[in-house]
């Protein structure tokens, strides 16, 4: 056996050729490749999501761990110290609970929930179908659409479909997760003692007529018994009402109804409002319309939808999955009678005609130079030379062109389209969506366009053509004009109550009525639109959204801007406080006390920041600071006056009437300004006789004397209030004026203009 080893030995030693150890190693690599390639295509994807669960739980863990004061403290690391909230800075002031709290949503920010529908939103009883995650426009979009329109012929419910407001506080504090509407007032109030028993959401189904809110839902007389309710139960504490957007529209309706006799009223008698309202703080209030309900009804969009068709085509006009999304969009709007209560009411006399405007003058770049005072006069008359150029004509609402929106009147070729027969479009006779634009033909789409541009007196003459079933139903509950008498019995229907123009305010003369708005934000005023292929399937008007001048114009993606909060012109917000209510006139026969707030639009510096504390934007204002300050003072008990805010003024407009040679003429249109003592001028030329035709009822002419004795003094040249910043940014560099020249009369000491208490 020892032999056999040892002669076995030698084999056992001996090392197996090259070619085969490589082989074996390409056999072992082989194996090892097919090893991984199974592992990756089957544990990828589970190696994945355990990665994910991982990191989850770890930052799960670290947030639960970590100091509810740590979030705080990077923001400070960053920004600097965060000011207190209002509601701890005045609950360390003494101030506690008083007066009720009353809050009045406004259009598309109060939560609708389902109690009734059709086979296809089975499951869906008493979920959100506005408001919260919208999830079921994701899931089922047709049937969500279906149960947000209304009935084209009552404005009501449609058979089988029943949609109501959702109720409490929690109607309106967040419109969707993470995105707050009333709910940083709402906790703000709580610090210094507000509860729910103390505080009431006048939640309604906000796609209906105001009256229609009271036959469907009795939402009127729930507000009413609620006030009533609230100060009986607050030691006869007035309530202070905080509307919201169309809430103030809401509720100017609401304090008419309240006091007109049943059954067409609340029969509250002619002093309800007296008895149970302290004051009124409207924010953000569309009280004269605003163009973007105009561009809704008319093309169902406005300047972001247009941008976002312009960017998504494909999804926005195309019949993409058959879905075609504006078309749907514009049958639900057109169903909502409440849009047409935001429609420009006034006409011309309010938003100017074809040549003329208010907001003549305003410039994006002029509003961001606000601030430099350091403007030499020849940069200024360089400024001028370009703006001769191109004028801007805000009151035509609507322009077919960019040509026509620029062009003087006298160059446009207008053709009436109020005669135009209308005639059939045969390519809609294959569209899933009935639009009434199928009925105009095209002739009748020819007609539209042909008439070029539309002022504010054109606009509802062209709805009525466009869209005559939605005109003839919002006839019946809003009107847009100006009242000549309202003395006159026509003017106790409530068609009337929710234009301020057309009703008089309660007789309570120590209530109060604020308008708080955000300014210095870009605001649509008017639009170019162009017409759309006919022989598709689409709205055949649409934004023009290469219609652009920059950024140093106001015309931009086919959208003229005014300054604003974004949604709402100053001249809405800021008018009816300023001029129309102002002392006794025959809008306000009681002389109820208005006051104007101006919030000067300051955006977050960072994404910490959120929406910010200083925002002027139409909902975000909502998160203001200064805003909330304002209403817990006020419904803690302080006045207007304690608030510092001097009765209203409305901002000015310059017009300029001649440039020669010599002294620059001007016309200076503003409304009640003082001056201190110290505050000497030296000369103005103004020529008053060729002032006719660039003046309006609502206008007045102020000219200033060189006797500095004919000047009221004001308590001190250092002390200004928001209201009148306008004026003296005016003085500083002709903010206001279309041109930017230099004054031919001198002011030794700027700081010195004020309003008039």
């Amino acid at each position: 056996m020892e032999l056999i080893r040892r002669r076995n030995a030698p084999h056992q030693n001996e090392i197996p050729p090259v070619e085969l150890l490589d082989e074996e190693d390409d056999k072992k690599t082989k194996r090892k490749i097919v090893t991984k390639q199974k592992w990756s295509c089957i544990d990828s994807c589970c190696w994945f999501v355990g990665y994910i669960c991982t990191v989850w739980w770890i930052l799960l863990f670290l947030y639960n761990a970590m100091p509810a004061s740590f979030p705080q403290y990077v923001t400070e690391a960053i920004n600097g110290p965060v000011a207190d909230p209002p509601g701890v800075k005045l609950r360390n002031e003494g101030l506690k609970a008083k007066h009720p709290v009353v809050f009045v949503p406004g259009i598309v920010t109060c939560g609708l929930e389902l109690w009734e529908g059709h086979q296809c939103a089975e499951g869906l009883f008493r979920k959100r179908l506005w408001g919260g995650t919208f999830g079921e426009v994701y899931k089922r979009p047709f049937c969500w659409a279906e149960h947000m329109s209304l009935d084209n012929e009552s404005g009501l419910d449609p058979p089988g479909i029943r949609v109501r407001p959702v109720a409490g506080l929690v109607a309106a504090d967040y419109f969707a997760p993470g995105y707050f509407v009333w709910a940083v007032l709402i906790a703000n109030l709580a610090r210094i003692g507000y509860e729910e028993k103390t505080m009431y959401m006048a939640a309604y189904d906000w796609r209906l007529s105001i009256q229609n809110t009271e036959v469907r839902d009795q939402t009127l007389s729930q507000i009413k018994s609620n006030i009533e309710l609230m100060v009986a139960t607050n030691g006869g504490n007035k309530a202070v009402i905080v509307p919201h957007s169309m809430g103030a529209i809401y509720f100017l309706y609401f304090m008419k109804w309240v006091e007109a006799p049943a059954p067409m009223g609340g029969g509250g008698g002619p002093d309800w409002c007296a008895k149970h309202i302290k004051a009124v703080m409207n924010i953000g209030a569309p009280f004269l319309g605003v163009p973007k309900a105009l561009a809704a009804l008319f093309s169902a969009e406005a300047r972001d939808v247009a941008i976002a068709r312009s960017k998504a085509s494909v999804v926005m006009d195309k019949d993409l999955f058959r879905i075609q999304t504006l078309p749907h969009l514009m049958k639900m709007l057109r169903t909502w009678d409440s849009t047409m209560s935001m429609l420009p009411k006034g006409g011309e006399t309010i938003w100017g005609g074809l040549d003329w405007s208010p907001e003549e003058g305003y410039s994006p770049r002029k509003r961001k130079l606000r601030d430099k005072t350091s403007q030499t006069s020849s940069h200024q008359d360089t400024q001028t030379k370009e703006s001769k150029g191109k004028h801007v004509n805000y009151g035509r609402m609507i322009s077919f062109g960019k040509d026509a929106a620029q062009k003087l009147s006298s160059d446009i070729t207008r053709i009436d389209f109020r005669g135009a027969v209308k005639g059939t479009n045969k390519a809609n006779n294959t569209c899933d969506v009935w639009t009434e634009y199928y009925d105009m033909g095209v002739a009748g789409i020819k007609a539209v366009e042909e008439y070029k541009v539309y002022t504010a007196g054109d606009i509802l003459d062209l709805l009525h053509f466009v869209a005559p079933k939605m005109m003839a139903r919002g006839g019946a509950h809003f009107s847009y004009g100006i009242a000549e008498d309202l003395d006159d019995p026509m003017y106790s229907h409530y068609k009337y109550w929710s234009n301020p123009l057309e009703t008089k305010l309660p007789n309570a003369p120590d209530m109060e009525l604020y308008s708080m708005y955000g300014v210095g934000i870009p605001t649509e005023r008017a639009y170019v639109y162009g017409q759309t292929p006919i022989a598709q399937c689409h709205i055949p008007f649409q934004i023009e959204t290469s219609a652009d001048e920059g950024n140093e114009c106001c015309l931009k993606n086919g959208v003229l801007t005014v300054d604003g909060d974004e949604t709402v012109p100053i001249l809405s917000a800021g008018f009816m406080c300023a001029k129309g209510w102002r002392g006794k006139t025959r809008f306000n026969p009681s002389g109820i006390k208005t006051y104007t707030r101006e919030y000067d639009h300051a955006p977050p510096a960072n994404l910490l920041e959120g929406r910010g504390t200083q925002s002027g934007a139409h909902v975000d204002i909502m998160g203001n600071f200064a805003l909330i300050e304002d209403i817990m003072r006020v419904a803690a008990g302080a006045t207007g006056k304690d608030l510092g805010v001097l009765d209203s003024t409305v901002r000015i407009s310059l017009s300029y009437l001649h440039h020669g040679d010599g002294d620059h003429l001007y016309v200076f249109k503003f409304h009640h300004v003082k001056m201190s003592a110290s505050c000497i001028i030296t000369k103005l030329y103004a020529d008053m006789s060729s002032s006719g035709s660039h003046t309006n009822p609502y206008c007045q002419i102020f000219s200033v004397a060189e006797d500095a004795q004919r000047l009221h003094p004001s308590n001190s040249v250092d002390t200004y209030t928001e209201v009148s910043f306008l004026i003296i940014n005016f003085t500083f560099s002709l903010l206001r004026s279309p041109h930017s020249l230099s004054f031919v009369w001198t002011v030794p000491e700027l700081n010195c203009i004020s309003p008039i208490n």
